[in-house]
C-alpha cells in the first residue's frame, strides 16, 4: 500500500515537473504559470506596514525597549499588506513571501518561527475589533493579492516547534486568544496539568527545563512516548547531525522521520494550500535530510497543490523552495554534498525510499532518552551522502537552448545560499554559476542579496552595507541572470543598511535589520499594472528613490523578456569590457538575449536576426555584435533577438543611454520613524471572581473587601458562609465586610463562581481567619553561642522578618529548667520560616511552616533539629509586644503560663491585676501619657 501511494504521489509530482517546461508567451501577462516568471518581495509581516493599529501587541520580552520607542514588535499585519499591495505592484513585484503565520509562543516571536499550534493562524493577526480571526484575515489577504495578480508565498516551518509544546503533539498550555492578553504571558498562557501544579512558582530556567523535559525526555523518563521530537544531544552545524539537533533554545527539533508527525504537518499546512497560497518557502530545510523531504513532504504537498490548483492564479503548479543554510562561497558546503543546496533538488534513491519505516508502531516501540542517536529512518537518511548527478538544464549547449530533462528532479527547489553569501559584488556572485551543473535546474533557484537572517559574508550578520551603486550592480545581475530574484523589504531605499539584522531581545527592534518600515510608505499609491502607478506622500518619495526606480525598470525588462525569466545561459562567445564587466547569453525555445553588465561587451556566434537593446532602443545585426555602454556600476544592456517593442522603461541613475537621470530627492514628511499605539488596558482575565485579598488572616475587628467579576464573564456570584448568594455584574466591583461577631481564631469561607461566554464555569473559595493582633510566636534555640536567625514569610512576595541575610543575632535569652535558650519573638505573623547560621558560612537547612512557639537545638554549623518543649518550666508572665516604642496608644497582651498557680501584673504604681493561668488579658497604654 505504501509503494502504491508513493507511486501516485510521484505521478502527481511528475505532472508538475513536466509543467516546468511550459513556456509563457513572449509578452509578460497575468497568464503566467511558470514560477520563474515571478519576482519576489520578502517581508516580515509584523514589521512591514500597520494597517490596523488596534491589533498592535508587545512581545513578552524586551518590553521596556518596545514601550520607550513606541514600537511594539507585533505592529504590521495582514491589513497592512492589503493596504500596500499597490506599492509592491508599483515596484513591479509579482509575488510576496511572508513570514510564518501559525500560532506562535515565545518571548520574541513576532517573526513567526516558534510555533505552538500548526493548525491556526496566530491570534495576533486578528482584526483589532475582534470581528475577524487571523484565519479570516489571511484568507482576505490571499484573495485580494490574487485580485491584483500578486501571488502569496507562505513561509512554513517543518523542522521545529517553539519550546512551549504544540497543541496536538504535546499540549502544555491553554492559549487565551484575547488581543489584550497577548502581551502578558500569564494572561494568555495557562499551564496544563502536564507541567505540574508548581510550574508557576519555579524559576524561569526551571520552567524552561520542565517544558523541554515533556518534549525531549530530559529527565530520563519516557515522556515523549510517541517520539514526536528528536532527542539528539550535541550536534554539529557542518555535519549530518544537524538534521537531528535542536538548533536554538526556542527551536525544538521535530522528529520529521515519524510518519505521524509528517502527516500532521502536511495536514496543517495543507489547509493553507486549500486557501490558495501559491507556494511555500520552507524554513531550516538544511536541518532536515533530503530523504525525509522526498519521502514525507515534497510529493504530499505537490499532490495537495494539484488538488487545489483552482485556488491559485491561473492554476499554476504549486512552488516549493527551501532554506538550506550554507554559510560559504562554494556550491558544495564544507566538502559534503548532502549538506549542500543542490543536493535537495534531486530525487532520492528508490531503494532507500522503499526501506523507509517511520510508522507509529515503530516509534512507539522506542524509548529514547535525551542524547539518543539516529535510529530507524533517521539512520537510513545518513546513507544518502553523495551522488554524482549533474545536469545541463540551466546551461545552453553550443550556444542554443535545448529541451531540459526533469526525470531526476525532486520537485523541491532552493534558495541559492552560496550565491547569496557571495553577493558582495555581482562578479563574486556570478562566479558561483560555474557549478550550476550540480543543481537539477539552477534557473529555479531563488536568489537574494540579503535577508532577515544573513547578508553576504563575512559580515553576514548585518544587512548588506553596499552603496546605492553597489546595490544597483547586484540587482542588475539578480534580475537578468538565472534564478528567481527576491528582495528583502526596505532594500529599495537602503533601509537600515549595514545594521545588525537580529541581535535578539537586546535593545530596540527599530535599530535592527528587522525594523518597522511602514513610515516610509505612508500616503496613497495606485498601481494600474506592474511598475505603472501614481503616488503621493512618503510612498511617492520611496518609489522615487534611485534604487527603487532601478528595481522598477529591472522588473519591467525581466517581465518583457522570457529569456531573462527562465532561459538557459552561457558565457560562450561573450566578452565583457572593463575589469568588472559581465556578459552572458540567455535563451528559451522562442527567445534569445545578449546581456552586458557594468559596461559594454562583444558577442560572437549570435543567431541571425535583428537585436534590439531594450535599454536604449538601438538595434544590431550580424553574428558578431559589439555593444557599448558606460562602465558604471549597475549599467545594463539587454539585446533581444527579433524584439519589436523598442526601449523599455525610462533612463535612471544606473541604467541609461548616455546620461543618468534621477527622480530622487523628494523629502519625507518627518514621521517616517514615528512610533505608534498599542492596547495598554492590561489583560482581560479569564472568567473568574477576584477579591482584593485572596484569603488569609486579618488582624482588625473587621475587614473590608472588594470583589470583582471579570469583564468578559457571562455571569457570576459570591456567597459568604452562612449568608445568601450575591450576584455580580461583569466588570463591576462590589464591596463587602466580614469579621463582625468573629472571635480570634475563627474562620469564614467565601465561595464564588463565574460562567464564561462559552458556558464554561469556574468556581473557587477563599478562607479568612481573624487573628489576635497582639499574638506573638517565639523561637527558642539551645546553642553554645548566640546564633544568627534569618526569618522570612511568603505572601504575594517574600518578606524578610529579621532583615537581609544572615539575619539578626539572637541576643535575648531565657533559662528554662536550668537550660539556656536564645529567644526571638515574632509579632504580627501567622506562619514563617527560619534558617539558623553562624554568620561565617555555616547554616542549617530551611525550617519551614512555623505557626507557634518552637524549640530548636543548633550545633553552630549545619545541623538544627526540632526538640520538645521543656516541661515543668518556671511559672512566668509573657507580654506581647514585649516593650518597645509606640505612637499614641498600644494594646498589650499579658499571658500567665499554664503551670503557674497564680499571677498578676500592674502598670506603674497602679493596682495589681490578677491573671488566670493559660489565659490572655489585654490592656492599653498611652492614653494618659
Amino acid at each position: 500500500m505504501m509503494k502504491k501511494l508513493a507511486a501516485k504521489l510521484w505521478a502527481v509530482l511528475m505532472l508538475i515537473l513536466i509543467s516546468m517546461q511550459s513556456m509563457a508567451t513572449d509578452v509578460f501577462t497575468s497568464n503566467r504559470t511558470d514560477f520563474r516568471d515571478e519576482s519576489i518581495y520578502f517581508m516580515i509581516t509584523t514589521r512591514f506596514y500597520d494597517g490596523d493599529p488596534k491589533n498592535n501587541v508587545l512581545c513578552w520580552d524586551n518590553q521596556a525597549a518596545q514601550i520607550e520607542t513606541k514600537d511594539p514588535c507585533w505592529r504590521g499585519d495582514f491589513q497592512g499588506v492589503i493596504d500596500k499591495l499597490d506599492y509592491i505592484k508599483a515596484l513591479g513585484f509579482t509575488a510576496i513571501w511572508i513570514t510564518p503565520v501559525v500560532q506562535n509562543a515565545s518571548g520574541y516571536d513576532y517573526h513567526g518561527y516558534h510555533a505552538m499550534d500548526f493548525q491556526h493562524v496566530d491570534c495576533r493577526y486578528q482584526s483589532g475589533d475582534g470581528s475577524k480571526s487571523g484565519d479570516v484575515m489571511f484568507q482576505e489577504l490571499i484573495d485580494k493579492a490574487h485580485a491584483k495578480g500578486i501571488k502569496i508565498i507562505l513561509d512554513i516551518v517543518l523542522n521545529h516547534t517553539g519550546n512551549f509544546g504544540e497543541e496536538k503533539l504535546c499540549k502544555l498550555f491553554d492559549r487565551n486568544t484575547q488581543l489584550r492578553n497577548q502581551a502578558y504571558i500569564d494572561a494568555c498562557m495557562t499551564p496544563t496539568e502536564t507541567l505540574g501544579s508548581d510550574y508557576l512558582t519555579i524559576l524561569p530556567k526551571d520552567q524552561y527545563h520542565r517544558r523541554l523535559t515533556m518534549m525531549k525526555n530530559m529527565d530520563g523518563q519516557n515522556r515523549d512516548i510517541h517520539n514526536y521530537w528528536h532527542h539528539y544531544g550535541q550536534f554539529g552545524w557542518d555535519d549530518p547531525s544537524r538534521w537531528w539537533g535542536q538548533i536554538a533554545g526556542d527551536c525544538v527539533d521535530l522528529n520529521t522521520e515519524n510518519d505521524e508527525v509528517a502527516k500532521y504537518l502536511v495536514d496543517c499546512y495543507g489547509q493553507f494550500i486549500k486557501m490558495g497560497v501559491d507556494g511555500f518557502r520552507i524554513d531550516t530545510s538544511g536541518h532536515i535530510s533530503r530523504l525525509t523531504f522526498n519521502h514525507q513532504f515534497v510529493p504530499q504537498f505537490a499532490a495537495l497543490g494539484e488538488k487545489y490548483k483552482d485556488k491559485r492564479i491561473n492554476q499554476a503548479p504549486f512552488f516549493m523552495y527551501g532554506e538550506v543554510c550554507t554559510r560559504g562561497h562554494e556550491a558544495t558546503y564544507r566538502g559534503q554534498a548532502n549538506l549542500s543546496c543542490y543536493f535537495y533538488t534531486w530525487k532520492s534513491d528508490e531503494s532507500l525510499m522503499n526501506q523507509w519505516d517511520g510508522s507509529q508502531s515503530f516509534w512507539d516501540s522506542q524509548v529514547l532518552p535525551e542524547g539518543s542517536g539516529p535510529i530507524g529512518p533517521q539512520a537510513l537518511c545518513g546513507k544518502e551522502t553523495f551522488d554524482d548527478k549533474k545536469s545541463e538544464n540551466a546551461k545552453m549547449i553550443n550556444g542554443a537552448w535545448h529541451e531540459p530533462d526533469y526525470s531526476e528532479a525532486s520537485g523541491f527547489n532552493v534558495i541559492d545560499f552560496p550565491m547569496h553569501y557571495s553577493y558582495n559584488t555581482a562578479k563574486d556572485a556570478f562566479r558561483l554559476s560555474a557549478e550550476d551543473e550540480l543543481y537539477n535546474d539552477a534557473t529555479y533557484n531563488v536568489v537574494y542579496i540579503d535577508s532577515h537572517d544573513y547578508s553576504p559574508g563575512p559580515n553576514d550578520l548585518n544587512r548588506f552595507g553596499g552603496t546605492d551603486a553597489q546595490w544597483a550592480e547586484n540587482l542588475s545581475l539578480l534580475f537578468t541572470f538565472r534564478g528567481i530574484p527576491c528582495i528583502y523589504y526596505g532594500s529599495e531605499v537602503g533601509f537600515r543598511r549595514g545594521v545588525r539584522i537580529d541581535p535578539g531581545p537586546n535593545g530596540p527592534l527599530s535599530e535592527t535589520g528587522r525594523a518597522y518600515f511602514g513610515g516610509y510608505i505612508t500616503g496613497d499609491v495606485t498601481a494600474t499594472d506592474f511598475g505603472e502607478y501614481k503616488a503621493t506622500g512618503n510612498v511617492a518619495a520611496t518609489l522615487n528613490h534611485d534604487v527603487a526606480q532601478h528595481l522598477i525598470r529591472l522588473n519591467k525588462i525581466r517581465q518583457a523578456v522570457p529569456a531573462l525569466r527562465k532561459g538557459q545561459w552561457t558565457t560562450d562567445g561573450c566578452k565583457a569590457t572593463g575589469k568588472n564587466g559581465i556578459a552572458f547569453k540567455r535563451a528559451t525555445k522562442d527567445c534569445y538575449a545578449l546581456v552586458a553588465l557594468n559596461g559594454g561587451a562583444t558577442f560572437t556566434d549570435c543567431p541571425a536576426g535583428t537585436y534590439t537593446d531594450v535599454v536604449t532602443g538601438k538595434t544590431y545585426e550580424g553574428s558578431t555584435i559589439t555593444v557599448e555602454a558606460p562602465s558604471t556600476q549597475g549599467q545594463l544592456r539587454v539585446l533581444v533577438k527579433d524584439w519589436k517593442d523598442g526601449k523599455i522603461g525610462e533612463d535612471g541613475a544606473f541604467i541609461y543611454d548616455t546620461t543618468a537621470k534621477s527622480l530622487d530627492g523628494q523629502d519625507y514628511d518627518g514621521n517616517e520613524e514615528a512610533g505608534t499605539i498599542w492596547n495598554e488596558q492590561g489583560p482581560i482575565q479569564p472568567a473568574s471572581v477576584s477579591f482584593s485579598q485572596a484569603g488569609g488572616s486579618f488582624r482588625t475587628e473587621t475587614i473590608n473587601l472588594t470583589v470583582t467579576l471579570s469583564e468578559d464573564a457571562k455571569s457570576g456570584w459570591y456567597q459568604i458562609q452562612g449568608q445568601d448568594k450575591v450576584n455580580l455584574t461583569p466588570g463591576v466591583s462590589e464591596n463587602l465586610t466580614i469579621g463582625e461577631g468573629m472571635n480570634f481564631g475563627d474562620t469564614k469561607t467565601i465561595e464564588w463562581s463565574a460562567e464564561a461566554q462559552d458556558g464554561k464555569v469556574k468556581s473557587g473559595s477563599l478562607t479568612f481567619k481573624k487573628v489576635d493582633p497582639n499574638a506573638s510566636i517565639t523561637v527558642y534555640v539551645q546553642a553554645e553561642n548566640a546564633p544568627f536567625i534569618y526569618a522570612w514569610s511568603k505572601g504575594s512576595s517574600v518578606k524578610e522578618l529579621t532583615g537581609a541575610w544572615p539575619g539578626t543575632k539572637m541576643t535575648e535569652s531565657e533559662e528554662i529548667n536550668g537550660e539556656k535558650y536564645w529567644t526571638c519573638a515574632f509579632d504580627g505573623v501567622e506562619t514563617f520560616n527560619v534558617i539558623l547560621n553562624n554568620n561565617s558560612g555555616a547554616q542549617s537547612g530551611d525550617i519551614t511552616g512555623i505557626t507557634g512557639d518552637i524549640y530548636l537545638k543548633y550545633d553552630g554549623g549545619a545541623n538544627a533539629q526540632k526538640i520538645d518543649a521543656p516541661v515543668n518550666t518556671a511559672a512566668k508572665v509573657t507580654f506581647s509586644p514585649n516593650g518597645g516604642d509606640f505612637e499614641k496608644t498600644v494594646t498589650v497582651t499579658a499571658t500567665l503560663s499554664n503551670n503557674a498557680k497564680s499571677g498578676w501584673y500592674k502598670i506603674g504604681n497602679g493596682e495589681q491585676i490578677a491573671l488566670t493561668p493559660g489565659k490572655a488579658a489585654t490592656f492599653t497604654l498611652g492614653a494618659d501619657m
